[in-house]
């Protein structure tokens, strides 16, 4: 009942806005001079295609705009699971018909910097224009060459189509006016260059925020910054230096080690952060990488953390424990220790102790596979437990893997588990 009234409440609030939108001019697009040249058909300048594509790279392009049951790349198609619907993304090759083989410079770097397509229409911030904003005129310039020059593939992806009143897009008007916000990437002379470095690529090319922040009703970024967000079923973790929830643990080679192989000493990536190493990190260099590690490990913690512990006599956390020695201890051991780089560590890992239980009852719903990267070709498999445990045998062993071996989180309901499953059936 109190879901239907708030979702009532959003609609009547976001129907009322997108009146006001209709009244309200977006605010001045001013290119630069640089940008304001034409380059409809830039040079073959090799140099800027291997720097476009490195770029392409680092922003994660192709993850996005390659839909996997097609692979073709940069054709879009790829679903994008949002509160408000689903997000199809764009065919971005250089097709005439179905891709953007029309765009001019100007029309793509305004697609990067004020969140427009071509037609002027306003795009959904599910593309990070929002952290692409702050991106140099020159990574702009370079990343407009690669693109320009992919081969074109004629694939029409699926359309986007938002329930009203989400399907508004002049509502956008007012999102953008209370929630875009460009930072100012100027250096900070008081941090080392590497450190610099590594807040561009966190923050304008690599959109970290765009997953690993949590999100208000509307869509837009709160202030718990790099402290975890929801992804529909998935949950991206806290990345600050939090020891408990976040990597504060990890020292700065574990943290490259992960975004270059896909593993380290605990973890596993799984769900939407292994797309991330497999189509972006593992690609970057080793000093790009050492420079997001220099940053991420000086972000600061939140400073009210609260530890909810459930107890060993509790029936979840006894069932779960017989759960776990039957089921699990064979690949991440009785002690929860895991074997480094093929079975994630339990014990101590902040994706456990997330706020939120969502990737850890996807994998155990869909199984996982972890990575397969230039550094690291073979993974480990774990497979999925969704015809050999009900709903409350995997709350159970959750809740109890999240409060085993020093781990103190939330317990895990069978109702959560149920709605996952629900929604993975859907999809």
């Amino acid at each position: 009942m109190l879901n239907r009234l708030f979702n009532y409440f959003l609609t009547i609030l976001i129907a009322f806005s997108a009146a006001v939108a209709i009244y309200i001019s977006s605010p001045e697009e001013v290119l630069s001079t640089s940008e304001q040249v034409e380059a409809d058909s830039p040079k073959l300048d090799l140099s800027s295609i291997e720097r476009g594509r490195y770029i392409a790279l680092a922003s994660d392009c192709a993850a996005c705009h390659t839909a996997p049951e097609t692979n073709l790349p940069y054709a879009g198609g790829y679903p994008i699971d949002t509160p408000f619907g689903k997000i199809f993304s764009t065919n971005i090759t250089s097709d005439t018909e179905t891709g953007i083989g029309t765009w001019s410079k100007n029309d793509f770097i305004r697609a990067l910097k004020f969140g427009k397509s071509k037609s002027g229409k306003n795009l959904y911030p599910a593309m990070p224009y929002t952290s692409y904003a702050n991106m140099t005129d020159e990574d702009m310039n370079d990343l407009w060459i690669f693109i320009k020059n992919l081969a074109p593939i004629k694939y029409d992806p699926p359309p986007t189509e938002l329930p009203f009143p989400f399907n508004m897009r002049s509502t956008l008007k007012i999102w953008n006016l209370l929630f875009f916000n460009i930072k100012d990437m100027s250096p900070d002379k008081k941090m080392s260059e590497s450190w610099n470095r590594g807040d561009y690529l966190v923050n304008s090319l690599g959109h970290c925020s765009a997953c690993h922040t949590q999100k208000n009703i509307f869509g837009a970024d709160t202030s718990a910054y790099l402290q975890g967000g929801n992804l529909g079923t998935w949950y991206a973790p806290d990345i600050t230096s939090n020891r408990f929830r976040g990597i504060g643990n990890w020292s700065s080679e574990q943290i490259v080690e992960y975004l270059k192989s896909g593993s380290n000493h605990a973890s596993v990536a799984s769900g939407p952060m292994a797309e991330v190493v497999t189509a972006s990190t593992q690609f970057l260099s080793d000093q790009d990488l050492i420079s997001i590690a220099e940053y991420l490990k000086k972000l600061p913690a939140r400073d009210d953390e609260e530890k909810v512990v459930v107890p060993p006599d509790n029936p979840q956390y006894r069932n779960g424990l017989a759960i776990y020695g039957v089921n699990c201890s064979s690949c991440h051991r009785a002690t929860g220790k895991g074997f480094p780089r093929v079975a994630a560590a339990l014990a101590n890992n902040p994706n456990v102790n997330s706020i939120h239980p969502g990737s850890l009852v996807m994998t155990l719903l869909k199984g996982s596979r972890g990575t397969s990267t230039q550094t690291k070709p073979s993974s480990g498999v774990m497979p999925s437990f969704a015809d050999k445990l009900s709903d409350a045998e995997i709350a159970d062993v959750l809740t109890y893997i999240r409060n085993a071996w020093g781990n103190a989180s939330e317990p895990v309901s069978s109702n959560e588990v149920e709605r996952i499953r629900r929604k993975i059936l859907d999809n």
